[in-house]
C-alpha cells in the first residue's frame, strides 16, 4: 500500500497564468505558462485536476482544453474545463500536492517554479524559482 497521494494531494495547488487563447475550429484552448515538466501526472497518467479562475466571474463560461507551452501533444491538463479566462488571467490547478514537485523536471529547458508554503494568512518561499542561469551553471562547453 502506498498512501502518499491520498494523504497529501489536497495540500498543493499550482497557480498559472493564461498566455493565450486558441481555437482549431472544433475545440477551444487556453495555453498556460505551466507545462508537463511542472506537473507530469496529467501527461503520464491522464490524471484529472480541477481548474478554476483566481478571479470570480458571473460571465458565461466556455469549455476549454487547458494546455501547457511545451511542444508535445501530451502537454495537456485535460478538456472540458468550464472557464471564463483571457490572456493574463490566473488559474488554479488543484490537488497537486502529491508528486507535483518530485516529478517535475527541466524538460524543454524550462526552469522549475518557486514553491510557496501557505499557512492561514502567512506564506514562506520554500524553494526559489530557477533561472536560466541555474539551468546552465553546471554545463561545460
Amino acid at each position: 500500500m502506498e498512501p502518499g497521494r491520498s494523504i497529501v494531494a489536497q495540500s498543493g495547488a499550482v497557480v498559472t497564468s493564461v498566455i493565450t487563447k486558441k481555437t482549431n475550429g472544433q475545440r477551444d484552448f487556453l495555453v498556460v505558462d505551466v507545462g508537463m515538466n511542472d506537473l507530469m501526472r496529467p501527461a503520464l497518467y491522464s490524471a484529472r485536476h480541477v481548474i478554476e479562475e483566481v478571479k470570480n466571474s458571473d460571465n458565461a463560461s466556455t469549455e476549454y482544453e487547458v494546455v501547457g507551452p511545451v511542444c508535445e501533444t501530451a502537454d495537456s491538463f485535460g478538456a472540458g474545463h468550464l472557464l471564463n479566462a483571457d490572456a493574463g488571467d490566473q488559474l488554479i490547478i488543484y490537488s497537486t500536492g502529491a508528486y507535483g514537485s518530485s516529478m517535475g523536471s527541466n524538460y524543454n529547458s524550462r526552469p522549475k517554479p518557486a514553491e510557496i508554503l501557505v499557512s492561514k494568512d502567512k506564506y514562506t518561499v520554500i524553494r526559489k524559482a530557477e533561472s536560466f542561469e541555474d539551468l546552465i551553471k553546471l554545463e561545460e562547453i
